[in-house]
């Protein structure tokens, strides 16, 4: 893992606690480690984080010869949109000899300008998709996924998301229970795929800022199964239904249909996750009447069909 002055921490630390938690997975078998993991800096100098925290890597970037198999991970930060022309040199020079290249967040800012990007679809952090765009016209930006594999090289969105991809990862390597359960012991969600959108409907929208208008989000949240058409949400908040329809997209960010449209989808989800009910009682207790429906919309959002999301990411503890 590359290191840098105004690196964000959690990029940094995220990853390596996924890949540091199989080795110990593997220790507790009686099993060498699955990853030998090294963090280097130009001139091997301690690094500032971008909250402070101080860092030393284990050596000189300069004398880092990528192991066979190799995986190169760049986080990102603020340091990566301004970067020292050596770490970008280093990187066009080396990064091409990785088997995995991996950037984390605004990493893929030091990909593109090492023009590693080029021809790529990748994603970053939502508030800079649009900058790496414009910056880079080579490179495809996509903003919504929480990463992206486009062959052997995967990027993914802001912060956090460095742990899902590191996950993928771990879980492409090792299988499936190793990565489930590095994913229990850091208290995350193994399960989020790749192209699911940066926001939940929560975060994508915002808060409104009057309580009739919050009380309608909380119903919406609680009562996915419920009328939740522009007319019955109105009467909830009492006010007309032009009225409300106005006044919701003001405060949330985006029309009541479209945030229930997004909170049945994360509802619905979560249950296939995480519990036993059949597609048939899910669709029916979303709110989306029929499983065809459910189906249109899963398709259309996740690129899968609620069956298919279910084998790829409910615990095997739960399938019946």
């Amino acid at each position: 893992m590359v290191l840098f002055d105004q690196v964000q921490s959690l990029d940094v630390t995220g990853p390596l606690e996924v890949f540091t938690g199989a080795n110990t997975w593997r220790g507790g078998r009686g099993e060498g480690p699955a990853y030998d993991i090294r963090t280097a800096s130009l001139g091997g100098r301690a690094v500032r984080t971008s909250s402070g925290l101080r860092i030393t890597p284990d050596e000189d970037l300069r004398e880092v010869r990528l192991p066979r198999p190799g995986l190169l991970i760049v986080p990102g930060g603020r340091g990566s949109r301004h970067p020292d022309p050596e770490l970008t040199g280093w990187l066009r020079a080396h990064g091409r000899h990785a088997d995995r290249l991996v950037s984390v967040c605004t990493g893929a800012f030091l990909l593109a300008e090492a023009g590693l990007l080029d021809g790529r679809r990748v994603t970053t952090h939502w508030a800079y998709c649009g900058s790496l765009a414009a910056k880079y016209p080579r490179v495809s930006v996509e903003g919504e996924p929480i990463f992206v594999r486009d062959g052997n090289v995967a990027t993914s969105a802001g912060v956090t998301a460095g742990i899902d991809l590191a996950l993928a990862l771990v879980e492409e390597d090792l299988g499936r229970d190793v990565a489930l359960d590095i994913a229990r012991q850091l208290v995350v969600f193994l399960r989020r795929p790749g192209n699911q959108a940066q926001f939940s409907a929560q975060l994508a929208g915002q808060l409104a800022n009057r309580e009739p208008l919050r009380e309608v989000q909380r119903w919406i949240a609680d009562h996915p199964g419920a009328d939740l058409s522009v007319e019955a949400l109105a009467r909830q908040a009492s006010l007309s239904p032009r009225q409300f329809a106005r006044a919701f997209a003001a405060e949330v960010g985006m029309p009541p249909g479209r945030y229930v449209d997004r909170v049945r989808l994360e509802t619905a989800r979560r249950r296939l996750e995480d519990t036993a009910d059949g597609v048939e009682q899910t669709a029916r207790s979303c709110g989306y009447g029929t499983p065809e429906a459910m189906r249109r919309a899963f398709v259309r959002a996740l690129g899968v069909s609620p069956g298919e999301y279910r084998r790829r990411f409910r615990p095997a503890a739960i399938v019946s």
